[in-house]
């Protein structure tokens, strides 16, 4: 019989260079974390070793074999304790090969599950295989889980593929000094997914001492910043984070949770997350990766989101009167909620009524725009009413249209859908638009960064709060492009400018010093109210997307393994 209530915990340690340590204290910390009667422990990536090795050979050698005394250890432990562990090593594989593995092990002790790590994280190239298959989701008796590791949850496929495949938990194991793990991009895969996870990150030195100072003279970062980022944590089908350790230290967090909680797919609109999705548009990101070829040469450009007032009697002439201030301000770029000159109790059905005012703001929007180089983006109802369209508007009137792309439920009369993404190439950069529902989908924002967009205009109306916590900061961050998003105001629901840093690459000299995040980017948010918000950007930084030696965050994304992704609901 399933348990529906189930207690979850993270366990964050530090791992060195001696395995019958490493296992020592691994053994302590599961045996600690037993005291809050867990049903679940997860404990950090690579627990046999530190993951630094002086050759191949090394790395064969302190590499664990799945029949061998260190796992069955572990294994010992969880019959003992009768409680399922998930924990990752290196393995050795045929022809001295090594995999960076995570093993789920019942309470009886057997092995349910080996899942081997499909992105890899710079120097582990160097030694590790990548996974070549997909890692299961298991059917247990506390509900069905799925693991990934690390740099596989800084870009979305991995666990979005574990997720479409019924995950409830998904477990996570880190081995990260990158404090933007715990900020962004754990909690980010629960709540876009809507499934628990479960993520346990390392503390204390993640390299030998005696090359501490070495690597981080080549990193050109602080020594002391080569330490595990801690903050193990727990985080729930919103994006809650139920239960979070400290930067540092030893510790055992836990946390109670409902699974049933992880079946409710449904946004504040109805709209099913998981059943809204089109596997068959998004077959491009399951191809061989290419290079970039589109390049922006501006580092710098002001853009703005106007939330407007609609209730004033003279709100035309007031946007039209903001347009072309923000124009004389140099501002190139202005993004408005979705439908913003509608009230949101209009009749669509209204077929000649919605079509008068929607050339009417289209009108006055094209004329503020007279004689500027300034851009609008903006949505639409289409002239047959059975779509609703994001467009571009510039002086000469609308450059671009984007239908929308899924169904959304608070857009019902939306049928008529678009099969692909468009682009407009502008003179600062090329831009996409994403509208309505559409900005839920990680699916499209990866759709236009392979059509090497550098600036994502969304047209929107923000309903759940991880969307401006997490989830459009992470689109922004695993695709290296700015995103400007429009939403009518309300508490901590507003308007947004995401715009990645140029600094991003390790092992280059950066700007900025290094503070611990690698790939976080800067957000300005608008307001609670009406009004307009006003930031920089940087669209050059979108050609940047190396996040080490040879780990691109676009270019690496698990491209071969991504048939959950394309598969039809």
């Amino acid at each position: 019989m399933i348990k529906n209530e189930i207690r979850v915990a993270a366990v964050q340690f530090d791992v060195g260079e001696n395995i019958d340590q490493n296992l020592e204290k691994s053994l302590k910390m599961i045996s600690r974390s037993s005291n809050y009667k867990p049903n679940l422990i997860v404990l950090p990536e690579f627990i046999n070793h530190c993951s630094w090795y002086e050759d191949e050979n090394h790395c064969y050698s302190v590499a664990v074999e799945m029949d061998g005394y260190f796992l069955n250890e572990i294994r010992n432990k969880a019959s003992e304790l009768e409680i399922f562990i998930v924990i990752n090593c290196t393995v050795k594989r045929e022809a001295k090969k090594v995999t960076g593995t995570n093993i789920l092990i019942s309470p009886n002790g057997e092995v349910l599950a080996e899942s081997d790590k499909q992105v890899l994280m710079g120097n582990e190239n160097n030694f590790l295989m990548c996974a070549k298959t997909l890692g299961p989701v298991t059917k247990t008796t506390i509900g069905r889980l799925g693991m990934f590791s690390c740099m596989d949850g800084v870009m979305y496929e991995t666990p979005r593929c574990i997720a479409l495949r019924d995950a409830q938990i998904m477990c996570n194991t880190l081995n990260s000094f990158a404090n933007d793990e715990a900020s962004l991009h754990i909690p980010v895969r629960a709540a876009e997914n809507k499934v628990f996870v479960v993520a346990s990150n390392k503390s204390g030195a993640l390299v030998p001492e005696g090359v501490r100072n070495t690597l981080a003279n080549k990193l050109m970062i602080d020594p002391d910043k080569l330490n595990g980022a801690g903050e193990s944590q727990i985080v729930d089908p919103k994006g809650n984070v139920l239960a979070k350790a400290p930067i540092e230290g030893n510790h055992v967090i836990w946390a109670d949770i409902d699974i049933s909680e992880a079946e409710i797919k449904i946004r504040p609109d109805n709209t099913n997350i998981f059943t809204s999705r089109r596997p068959e548009i998004y077959k491009p990101i399951a191809k061989k990766p290419k290079t970039k070829m589109k390049h922006s040469k501006v580092e710098s450009l002001s853009v703005a989101v106007i939330q407007p007032d609609i209730s004033r009697k003279d709100f035309e002439s007031q946007i039209a009167k903001e347009i072309k201030k923000l124009s004389k301000l140099s501002v190139k770029l202005i993004v408005f909620p979705e439908l913003f000159y509608l009230n949101e109790k209009e009749k669509i059905s209204d077929v000649s009524e919605i079509n008068f005012l929607t050339k009417k703001i289209i009108s006055t929007i094209t004329e503020s725009l007279s004689e500027t180089d300034t851009k609008v983006v903006m949505s639409i109802v289409s002239n047959d009413n059975s779509s609703h369209e994001g467009i571009v508007i510039g002086s000469e009137g609308i450059l671009m249209k984007q239908k929308q792309l899924h169904l959304c439920e608070r857009h019902n009369w939306s049928t008529s859908l678009s099969d692909d993404v468009n682009v407009l190439d502008l003179s600062w950069g090329r831009i996409g638009v994403v509208v309505g529902g559409d900005s839920i989908f990680p699916e499209v924002f990866r759709l236009l960064a392979l059509r090497d967009v550098d600036v994502v205009a969304v047209t929107s109306k923000i309903l759940e709060e991880w969307e401006t916590h997490y989830g459009l900061i992470e689109r922004a961050a695993e695709n290296r492009m700015a995103i400007i998003v429009g939403s009518r105001p309300s508490e901590n629901k507003t308007s947004m400018i995401v715009a990645p840093n140029k600094d991003f690459t390790l092992w280059t000299k950066w700007e900025r010093p290094f503070d611990g995040s690698i790939n976080e980017p800067s957000s300005t948010i608008a307001g609670n109210n009406f009004g307009t918000t006003i930031a920089n950007i940087n669209p050059s930084a979108s050609n940047n997307r190396e996040v080490t030696i040879h780990t691109n965050v676009v270019e690496s994304r698990p491209w071969k393994l991504l048939e959950p992704l394309i598969k039809k609901n």
